[in-house]
């Protein structure tokens, strides 16, 4: 149950209005007009639209659905859909569940309206720091408890939502996808010219880079110097390692004078090819010319 004074918060008012514009932005080819976060969003049926939408697939459900059982189920495939898009470990504990969202439970619906946002970058800025006090009841001993807990719902707005201007590699994946593969050619023989000088060879930019392991080795050749092995981790098998990887590469490239990348860390562990190829694009232009 959310603290009424902060039912009245600015902050809370805005994020939800800067998300209903968002939605509404997203599905007016769709004649969707979405008034009320919760009452709108409760049923699964607009969340299904907007997730269809955002990552241009069909989700088989039913179209329409009266009853709450039916709903839920419904939520439940959404959901599923949401968390492979996101790709979430299977059982990893979420901030939103089908009987969380369906109860119209807003700080569930902006957890996850936030985490669409986070993944897909539209060109909207949520903001900062929007935390909501939530009255937490307990039973014990026959007796109510209750206390009240901040959930924070952004924070520092550097990697939510904001998205830079289009540049030529959103023109190049939604105006000339074939010319894509020239330029992950050239890219690619830019990339072995300096990693093959200590034996490793790229041969799949969609997913070589992702750990962050070539992209430490790369900077290092680039700039003439060696990476102590202990500040990053050679056989990243976690999501955490690989994000610190690829964060320590950047943080290289920034001491480089490089500007800073049009892409989060996650961006390019999660596999994000237009991301990966900026980075690499921006390395090439600096680096093209040295041997």
């Amino acid at each position: 149950m959310i603290e009424p004074q902060s039912k009245n918060d600015p902050k809370l008012k805005n994020i939800i209005q800067v998300l209903l514009d968002w939605i509404n932005d997203e599905l007016a080819n769709h004649r969707i007009i979405v008034k009320d976060i919760q009452e709108d969003m409760y049923d699964g049926q607009v969340l299904q639209k907007l997730v269809e939408q955002l990552a241009n697939l069909k989700i088989e459900v039913p179209e329409v659905t009266q009853s709450e059982i039916v709903q839920k189920q419904k939520l439940k495939v959404v959901l599923e859909v949401v968390s492979h898009i996101l790709n979430l470990p299977p059982h990893s504990t979420q901030r939103w569940n089908a009987d969380n969202i369906h109860s119209k439970n807003l700080v569930s619906i902006l957890h996850l309206l936030v985490a669409l946002v986070r993944h897909f970058r539209p060109p909207v800025r949520l903001p900062e720091y929007v935390s909501v006090n939530v009255v937490v009841v307990q039973k014990q001993g026959g007796i109510l408890h209750s206390w009240k807990v901040s959930e924070e719902i952004t924070g520092a707005n550097d990697d939510i939502g904001a998205r830079f201007e289009r540049d030529a590699f959103d023109t190049l994946f939604d105006h000339a996808p074939d010319k894509l593969s020239v330029v992950k050619k050239s890219l690619i023989t830019f990339v072995n010219k300096h990693l093959n000088k200590v034996n490793l060879e790229v041969t799949d930019l969609d997913r070589q880079f992702q750990d962050g392991v070539y992209m430490c080795m790369l900077m290092g050749l680039l700039e003439g110097f060696f990476i102590p092995l202990y500040s990053y981790h050679i056989t990243p098998v976690t999501e955490e390692q690989k994000i610190h990887n690829v964060a320590l590469a950047f943080e290289l490239m920034d001491n480089a004078g490089l500007p800073k990348p049009k892409a989060r860390a996650e961006d390019i562990v999660r596999g994000d090819l237009k991301s990966t190829l900026r980075v690499l694009y921006n390395l090439f232009t600096r680096y093209k010319n040295i041997s």
